[in-house]
């Protein structure tokens, strides 16, 4: 429902922050990662998640995109709750999680509190090939979709293509033509390869 919120901060704790945005203030609940990434900002742009409950809205931010997609796929794990995802993107970096699930390092994942073995199982064998498809570092990273290949290889990735596959198949369709192609004409040449 909301995709970021932009406004001046008005106050900041490590579980939560207050952003005054054209006159109303949003409290929005916070990881201590992007805790430590807002720092004191009188500006503050928050990527949120609104989860909604029978007794109440509750509005999750991040300090990134990646750091929110991953967090929408640690919930997505039978079990995993808001609450949990957040005290996952506190306790360990989300480089750190995406690392440890890619891995398999259950016993990484299961130093975090209110993660248990089981649990800890769930997520590696329900995301690590979810993950490993984008390729490490995607979900933390910033996309930073510059040009038309890196657009139409990220298009391609977003609709469950493997990325290395994907990858290729852009390249022989950016080099089968002798003119410089658009977003749209490289994804439907690279789709016929794939």
């Amino acid at each position: 429902m909301y995709e970021y919120i932009q406004g001046k901060l008005v106050y900041k704790c490590p579980t939560y922050i207050v952003i005054d945005a054209g006159g109303i203030g949003y409290h929005i609940h916070i990881s201590l990662n992007t805790f430590s990434l807002v720092k004191d900002q009188e500006n503050c742009k928050l990527y949120t998640w609104l989860h909604v409950k029978e007794d109440g809205h509750t509005l999750y931010g991040f300090a990134d995109e990646g750091e929110r997609r991953l967090f929408l796929h640690l919930i997505s794990v039978n079990g995993i709750g808001p609450s949990t995802g957040r005290m996952m993107l506190s306790s360990i970096s989300p480089t750190e999680i995406e690392d440890a699930i890619i891995r398999g390092d259950v016993n990484l994942i299961k130093t975090i509190k209110g993660i248990g073995p089981k649990s800890a199982q769930r997520l590696v064998i329900e995301l690590q090939d979810k993950l490993k498809k984008s390729g490490t570092g995607t979900l933390i990273a910033i996309p930073q979709n510059h040009t038309a290949r890196e657009e139409a290889l990220s298009a391609l990735v977003m609709l469950g293509f493997v990325k290395n596959s994907a990858e290729k198949a852009v390249d022989v369709a950016i080099r089968s033509s002798d003119k410089i192609l658009s977003v749209e004409e490289i994804i439907k040449i690279a789709l016929k390869s794939l």
